[in-house]
């Protein structure tokens, strides 16, 4: 664990509401010179709370449609489980690989244009690891609401909405040439990443990216520029509660009642799976069973049954197939 303190967590705070602020608007927000901004960032970086600024994407805009695998394992070794995991990164159309403690043992999502361009993708993954999968669920990703990292600054609460950005499916899609994808190829690593070295990369002028990205934005491709932290650095723990209800008309006050929390990171809306899927960021599981109590006084004869998902390791998450 690392021990930062007030300013630098409103520092993260900032970078990740939009992490291309300049060192100056960051330090104007937080009280501190652009100097002592940069040192803290670069302190964090070394001592990897920060692991690296990304950008979210909304690839439904783009065209795409999301598949999420829920695979349980059998007969694995490290090698097999390795050249598995090794499979799903390496496919330029997989959005995430994790790892996890629960009921599931690992997650892909992966970005299609179709339904056939899904079967022929997962027809190929079984022809080479069907023999090592016990069990698999297939569900159709459709939305997720993202919240501020409220937790990050858990004696100042956040004042209005807490949504940050919404992304679903549906809707006209966005027509892109090569540039715009060649720009949010690099955004999608680095969200930080100057004009002048994106326009050097793209061999057009500064002011034209500047242009695009704004375009970008307000299309709605571009959701928002962020920061991934190293939440275990930070005493925090990142868990997926799944809720299954008796009465699916309590979908909403749930939604409602959860999303305030400064601990909601993310509300997650999927057909073939749990009625509500939240991630939440706390310290520990205790803490997480005390929020898992609450919600079943707060809403008596309701729910079905939780359950929880410890995400134990991220193997990929880039919002955008590969260039």
């Amino acid at each position: 664990m690392v021990d930062i303190d007030l300013k630098d967590r409103k520092i993260l705070y900032e970078l990740d509401l939009d992490a291309r602020q300049s060192l100056t608007q960051i330090g104007k927000k937080v009280g501190l010179k652009k100097d002592i901004v940069s040192y803290r960032i670069r302190r964090m970086q070394d001592e990897g709370v920060i692991i690296n600024f990304w950008t979210a994407i909304n690839t439904f805009k783009l065209g795409y449609e999301v598949y999420r695998i829920y695979i349980n394992f059998q007969y694995v070794s490290s090698p097999i489980k390795e050249k598995i995991i090794s499979h799903f990164v390496t496919h330029r159309n997989v959005w995430a690989v994790i790892s996890l403690k629960a009921e599931v043992d690992f997650d892909v999502l992966v970005w299609v244009k179709d339904i056939y361009e899904f079967y022929k993708f997962w027809d190929r993954t079984l022809d080479e690891f069907e023999d090592y999968f016990a069990k698999v669920t297939i569900s159709i990703y459709v939305e997720a609401f993202n919240y501020k990292k409220s937790f990050l600054l858990p004696n100042h609460p956040d004042k209005g909405d807490r949504l940050l950005y919404r992304t679903t499916c549906g809707g006209k899609s966005v027509e892109i040439d090569k540039v715009d994808y060649g720009l949010l190829n690099e955004l999608a690593v680095n969200a930080r990443i100057p004009l002048i070295d994106l326009a050097e990369k793209l061999g057009i002028s500064s002011q034209a990216v500047n242009y695009r990205v704004n375009k970008l934005m307000k299309h709605g491709v571009i959701n928002a520029f962020r920061v991934n932290v190293d939440l275990i650095k930070l005493g925090l723990q990142h868990y997926k509660l799944e809720i299954y209800l008796k009465d699916h008309k309590q979908r909403r006050a749930i939604w409602q009642y959860l999303r305030e929390k400064p601990y909601c990171d993310t509300l997650n809306v999927a057909i073939g799976w749990s009625d509500l899927e939240f991630e939440i960021i706390v310290e520990n599981v205790q803490q997480l069973g005390e929020i898992m109590e609450e919600i079943d006084a707060k809403f008596p004869n309701t729910i079905k049954k939780q359950n929880f998902w410890i995400f134990d390791k991220v193997h990929k998450e880039r919002w955008l197939p590969e260039f």
